[in-house]
């Protein structure tokens, strides 16, 4: 999976982190959606929302910039980029969530059907990672 950074017109100081579909794509959870979620850390935030003052998000704290079919987080329920970054994979020009974080962040919105029935998918994918394509025996 190759993702298209330069619709932004920005070189980024940190990699970006990728969550959302795409990253449950990368690991073959699910086909993403249209858009690209990315986490990025404060100075790179700071940066786009100068060059973006137009597309500027606030969800219930979380602030975000949503352009050219990205949404670009400063934060997630108040989670940044050094907390979901550890243990990422590198990917050259960004940062794949790693799967452990990714299941984080999708548990924090299974109050949502669409966040819950991702958590389940997430979690029928490590078993068969685990357990070498097989589900395991149920007790």
């Amino acid at each position: 999976m190759q993702i298209d950074l330069s619709p932004l017109q920005y070189t980024f100081l940190d990699k970006p982190l990728v969550v959302g579909g795409r990253a449950k794509e990368y690991y073959d959870v699910r086909k993403s959606g249209e858009d690209i979620d990315l986490i990025i850390t404060s100075r790179d935030y700071d940066n786009l929302a100068q060059k973006y003052p137009d597309n500027l998000a606030d969800l219930v704290g979380d602030l975000g910039i949503k352009v050219h079919g990205f949404e670009i987080w400063k934060t997630i329920c108040l989670f940044g980029y050094a907390e979901l970054s550890v243990g990422a994979i590198d990917c050259g020009d960004y940062l794949m969530i790693s799967l452990e974080k990714l299941v984080f962040l999708t548990a924090l919105g299974m109050h949502k059907p669409k966040y819950y029935k991702d958590l389940e998918l997430i979690i029928k994918k490590i078993f068969e990672i685990k357990y070498k394509g097989s589900v395991p025996p149920k007790s």
